[in-house]
């Protein structure tokens, strides 16, 4: 078994509260994060695969193809967008970096899936200093 892992970048607005709490609430549990004219991030982006090398290739998965894909489903979908309001795998859900990160693995498992490699982590990392790292259900 090896891991090989592919990092992409990209930049985001989003907002922490629940609409079935008040401002004063929301301000509360979420702090400045709930501002109601949004903040962004710069999101570093750690997605790794594991698998065995393909003899023929000498690859777990084509790094070019994952990047394709991490592209594809995620940065298209992502990247200088509004999370709480433009992305669909979203809708519905509390924009945290921990539901980021599974909505993230949940796009990308099943395409993964269709090539050599398994989705084994994703890293999302919303600042320098706080990042979330998701398994998949185990």
């Amino acid at each position: 078994m090896i891991f090989i892992t592919r990092r992409e970048h990209f930049n985001a607005a989003h907002r922490l509260f629940r609409e079935d709490f008040s401002d004063a609430k929301n301000l509360e549990i979420f702090g400045k994060c709930s501002n109601p004219n949004w903040h962004g991030h710069n999101y570093e982006l750690f997605v790794t695969v594991c698998g065995a090398v393909n003899p023929q290739t000498g690859f777990v998965i084509d790094l070019k193809v994952l990047g394709e894909i991490i592209t594809e489903h995620i940065i298209e979908k992502l990247d200088h967008k509004n999370i709480n309001l433009e992305v669909d795998f979203m809708q519905g859900k509390l924009a945290s970096a921990e539901n980021i990160a599974i909505g993230i693995w949940n796009q990308l498992q099943p395409v993964i899936a269709e090539h050599e490699g398994t989705l084994y982590c994703v890293k999302l990392c919303e600042t320098e200093n706080n990042y979330v790292e998701y398994y998949g259900e185990k």
